[in-house]
């Protein structure tokens, strides 16, 4: 049952949630986790603490649930162990407890047999891990095609589906509401009613608008999303990314001036003010995509791997070829599981990540195995110490640019690459005045 529940959570996350996103492939997926959790949690304690992996599963559940710090914790938690991810609070999520029970049976009746299928676990542990850490794809709900304006001054929105924005302050406040649509012929350039000089047009091809001041002879930019602007716009749509455009506008006058609303597609709006204020609202009211920062988190566990594991080889003195060789495996292995890590179009690198899985564990407890009171402490502290640092120095930077800190992309690198040469050149050189010590192994 343990194993069916680990492939529904692949089968659904990986597919069926981008084929069908909604509520039946989510509860899906709470359920099927509520399943497998408390085995992967008892897999490390004794039968006699069954109880508790299922009541700490449940508890922990519950928690990020319905609490804002609960969900925050498993956010930054899951960034760790799955890259940049974002785990919301929903109550309605809490359905899915009476899941436990079923895990508490299969459990107890599995561990009733002669022969305990302790193994099974073992051994589908790595699709199990994978499986509950698998991530979905942030698809929009909306897509804005058109805008208009209608006789009594309404500004509406109509999105692909059954639903409708609309704004009757000259987009201040929206509301949305759920109406039969249908294609309407996008409105790709209008002039300011009364206005006949002042004009806008999408710019194409491009997420802008382009404004004129002679009714149309000459044009010059109004407002466009360009540079690292449009680089974490880019990282939040993903595989959208490609389709990122203003699609159409349309111009209100309003009391003090006029204003522009923009229907950008999947990302939503933007809108000029009767100040001549543009501001890239998105989904009034609807949390935005978080900025993929998959590759640099990569990158930064994958340094943080080779400092942990560098820095204890270089303080041990007995099987240094077989630890050299499995840190190395480790490593390599950590490259595959990190390898396009993980976005709907790389179900086929599946395997890869499994092989990789299996090599850092593999090679990850060889190391620990040879290392274990074969290593001088000083360099076992830095290996340790050192890699969470590297971590930090390096994917820290990154998280701050996606947020808007430093603005810079370049800026970002900069910080990152001076953070991480402080920690490795500190960290060298600590091992290296430890290494000028008497050796407590001779070499082999």
């Amino acid at each position: 049952m343990t194993v069916a529940g680990v492939l529904v959570l692949l089968i659904n996350d990986h597919l069926l949630k981008h084929t069908w996103p909604g509520f039946v492939t989510g509860k899906l997926s709470d359920v099927a986790g509520l399943v497998v959790a408390p085995a992967l949690l008892a897999l490390l304690l004794r039968r006699r603490a069954d109880l508790a992996a299922t009541l700490v599963a449940g508890v922990a559940f519950a928690l990020v649930k319905t609490t804002e710090t609960g969900a925050e914790l498993a956010s930054q938690a899951w960034t760790f162990v799955a890259g940049p991810s974002r785990v919301l609070a929903d109550p309605t999520d809490l359905l899915a407890l009476p899941a436990l029970a079923l895990a508490w049976w299969v459990r107890a009746r599995s561990l009733s047999r002669p022969s305990s299928p302790r193994w099974r676990i073992i051994v589908t542990m790595p699709l199990a891990l994978l499986a509950v850490t698998a991530t979905s794809s942030a698809t929009p709900p909306y897509s804005a095609e058109s805008v208009e304006v209608d006789s009594g001054g309404r500004i509406s929105v109509p999105t692909y589906g059954r639903t409708t924005w609309i704004s009757d302050d000259g987009g201040l406040s929206w509301s949305e509401i759920t109406s039969d649509n249908h294609p309407r012929p996008a409105q790709s350039a209008q002039c300011v009613p009364g206005q006949a000089t002042r004009c806008y047009r999408i710019t194409a091809g491009r997420l802008g608008v382009e404004q004129s001041d002679d009714g149309g002879r000459t044009w010059r930019p109004s407002w466009e999303v360009t540079g690292d602007a449009l680089e974490r716009v880019t990282r939040q749509y993903g595989g959208q990314a490609p389709d990122l455009r203003s699609r159409a506008l349309a111009v209100q006058a309003r009391p003090g001036g006029h204003v522009v609303v923009v229907a950008n597609g999947v990302d939503g709006l933007a809108i000029r003010d009767t100040s001549g204020t543009w501001r890239r609202i998105g989904w009034p009211g609807l949390r935005t995509p978080e900025v993929d920062t998959g590759p640099e988190w990569g990158v930064a566990l994958f340094l943080a791997a080779c400092v942990l594991f560098g820095g204890v080889g270089a303080g041990l003195r007995r099987y240094t070829r077989a630890y050299t060789g499995s840190a190395v495996a480790a490593c390599l292995g950590l490259l595959l599981l990190l390898n396009g890590w993980p976005t709907p179009s790389d179900d086929i690198s599946l395997p890869l990540r499994v092989l990789g899985f299996l090599a850092v564990l593999t090679g990850g407890v060889i190391c620990v195995v040879l290392a274990v009171g074969r290593t001088r402490p000083v360099a076992t502290a830095v290996g340790v110490l050192g890699a969470p640092l590297v971590y930090g120095s390096v994917y820290l930077p990154f998280a701050g640019w996606a947020e808007g800190t430093p603005e810079s992309y370049s800026v970002a690198v900069a910080i990152a690459s001076l953070l991480t040469a402080v920690v490795v050149l500190t960290s060298a050189a600590l091992i290296r005045h430890d290494t000028r010590r008497p050796k407590p192994f001779p070499d082999e």
